[in-house]
C-alpha cells in the first residue's frame, strides 16, 4: 500500500501563545502540556450524524429528511471534499420517551447504521465509516465480524464508537431484558472489546465471563488497517480509564482550551498508567461550529440558530425533565417556573441529565441564576442549550486563529462536528474555515493514506 504525506500550507510566520494558552502550557515548547506528550499541532475533523439531537434543526425548508439517502451521501461527500477523517452515525435503541411518552419534538428513527455506512463505502474513497455500536445489547463475535466485515469492504475504514447502557428501559425492548449495574458496564465492555479483538486477530476465543460464555474462531482476513478503530467518549473517572485502556479516538465535551487542556493531561496520565503510548490515543471533542464572514454577523447568525433550535415547545419541554411535571401552563416569555420539582417517579425518561434527589437543588440554582441575568424560560433554555456542547462561533478567521491554538498547544487532536443543518451544514467549514486552517499549516491538504488509522495519524495493529 502506497501513502502520500499531506502538503502542508504555511502561508504566514506562527503566531505566538495567546497569554491563556501561555499560562495553561506547563512545560517544555515540545511539550508545553505534558512531559509524555508531544503535540502534532494537526487537527482531523469528523463529521457527526446524530439523527436525535437538540442541535440540529429539522424544521427549516432546506433541512433533509434524517432517514433519506440523500441526506447521507450528501453530508458524506461535502465532508470528504473536506478531507474529513470520519464520518460517525449515532445509534439509538429506543425511541426517547417525554413524560412517560415517546417525545413528540423529536425526530424519530435512525436507521441502522453498519447498514448506512456499508452503502456510503461505495461512494466514498478515503474517508472512514464510524458505527456507534452498544455492548450491552449485541454479542461480541456477531459485532465484531460485521464490524470487520466494513472494515475490508471500505478497504480499512471502518470505525467502532464503543457506547455502553446499564438501564433497564432501553433494556425492555430487548429479550433478554434487564440492564447492568451501573459500576459494571465498563467491565462488562471491556470483556467484549477484548473478545472483538481476540475475533479480529483470528484467534480462537474461549472466554468465561460474568455475562456471556464464548467459544468462536476468528474467520475474516485482516484489513488493511490491521482492524477498525475504536472510538470512546467516557468523561467520568471510570470512563477515562476505560478508554485510556482501550482506545484510539476520544470524545470529549471540553469546549473551553483550559478544560481541554486538563482533559488532555489527565488521559495522558492514565495512558501511561496503562502502558500505552499517549500518541496512540486521539482525543476529538463533540463540537458544533457557527461561522460568518464578520464578527457582527457571526453573532446574529448564533442567536438566529440559537431561535430555530430552542422554540417555545423545546423551552418548556427542557425545563419538564428536570421538573419532572407538566409545565404547558407557563409562559416561555416569563420566568422560571416557582413550583417545587416532582421527584416521586423518576427515570431515564426524564433525561439523561436528571439526577433525582438533585432536582429541587437544580431547580432552586436555576431560578436564582435566570432572575440574576433577567431571562425568561425562552432565554434561559436557549442558553443553556448552547452551553450544553463545545461550540466554536465568530469570523471564519477568528475561529482558524482559535482552533489554531487548540492545536498548537496540543490540547485536542481535532473536532467530531455535529452540524446544525443537514444536509448543508458542513459546507461553511469545508469551503472557509478549513482553508483557512491549512494556510495556518494546522489541518491537512489530502489525506495522508486510504485508511482510518492512517487519516489520524494512528499505527496499524
Amino acid at each position: 500500500m502506497t501513502t502520500t504525506s499531506p502538503t502542508r500550507h504555511r502561508a504566514r510566520a506562527e503566531r505566538p501563545l495567546s497569554a491563556e494558552a501561555a499560562a495553561l502550557a506547563t512545560g517544555p515548547a515540545a511539550h508545553p502540556l505534558h512531559p509524555d506528550h508531544t503535540p502534532t499541532g494537526q487537527l482531523a475533523f469528523g463529521a457527526f450524524f446524530q439523527g436525535v439531537n437538540s442541535s440540529t434543526i429539522w424544521r427549516l425548508p432546506a433541512s433533509g429528511d434524517q432517514v433519506a439517502w440523500d441526506s447521507f451521501e450528501a453530508l458524506v461527500r461535502t465532508a470528504e471534499r473536506g478531507k474529513f477523517a470520519a464520518f460517525f452515525l449515532g445509534e439509538g435503541l429506543r425511541l426517547r420517551e417525554h413524560r412517560g411518552v415517546p417525545f413528540e419534538l423529536d425526530v424519530a428513527g435512525r436507521p441502522d447504521a453498519q447498514t448506512l455506512l456499508a452503502a456510503l463505502a461505495g461512494v466514498t474513497e478515503r474517508i472512514g465509516l464510524v458505527a456507534t455500536q452498544n455492548t450491552t445489547y449485541n454479542d461480541p463475535v456477531d459485532l465484531a465480524r460485521r464490524l470487520q466485515t466494513l472494515d475490508l469492504l471500505s478497504g480499512g475504514r471502518a470505525g467502532w464508537n464503543i457506547v455502553t447502557t446499564d438501564n433497564a428501559w432501553t433494556g425492555e425492548n430487548f429479550r433478554r431484558g434487564g440492564y447492568l449495574d451501573h459500576a459494571d458496564r465498563y467491565l462488562h465492555a471491556e470483556a467484549f472489546v477484548q473478545v472483538a479483538g481476540q475475533y479480529w486477530r483470528g484467534e480462537r476465543i474461549a472466554h468465561d465471563g460474568a455475562h456471556y460464555t464464548v467459544r468462536a474462531q476468528g474467520e475474516l482476513p485482516r484489513s488493511a488497517q490491521g482492524s477498525p478503530v475504536l472510538f470512546q467518549a467516557g468523561a467520568s473517572p471510570d470512563g477515562q480509564d476505560f478508554a485510556a485502556r482501550t482506545a484510539d479516538v476520544i470524545f470529549s465535551p471540553h469546549g473551553t482550551l483550559e478544560a481541554a487542556a486538563h482533559f488532555r493531561r489527565s488521559i495522558v496520565e492514565r495512558t501511561v498508567a496503562a502502558g500505552r503510548d499517549p500518541a496512540g490515543v486521539k482525543i476529538l471533542p463533540g463540537a458544533e461550529i457557527i461561522l460568518a464572514a464578520t464578527e457582527a454577523e457571526a453573532e446574529e447568525k448564533v442567536r438566529w440558530v440559537r431561535d430555530q433550535q430552542v422554540g417555545p415547545e423545546q423551552a418548556i419541554a427542557l425545563l419538564e425533565q428536570y421538573w419532572g411535571r407538566d409545565l404547558s401552563a407557563f409562559d416561555p416569555d416569563g420566568p422560571l417556573p416557582d413550583v417545587p420539582p416532582e421527584v416521586a417517579e423518576s427515570g431515564v425518561t426524564r433525561g439523561a441529565g436528571f439526577q433525582f434527589a438533585k432536582a429541587e437543588e437544580l431547580t432552586r440554582t436555576w431560578r436564582e441564576e435566570a432572575t440574576q441575568k433577567g431571562q425568561s424560560i425562552l432565554e434561559f433554555a436557549r442558553a443553556k442549550a448552547g452551553a450544553r456542547r463545545g461550540t466554536f462561533t465568530g469570523s471564519y478567521d477568528t475561529v482558524a486563529d482559535r482552533l489554531e491554538e487548540f492545536a498548537r498547544l496540543g490540547a485536542i487532536d481535532g473536532l467530531n462536528i455535529t452540524p446544525w443543518l443537514i444536509p448543508s451544514g458542513l459546507d461553511d467549514i469545508v469551503d472557509e474555515l478549513i482553508p483557512r486552517l491549512q494556510e495556518r499549516g494546522v489541518y491537512p491538504s489530502d489525506y495522508a493514506g486510504s485508511t482510518l488509522r492512517e487519516n489520524l495519524g494512528l499505527p496499524a495493529v
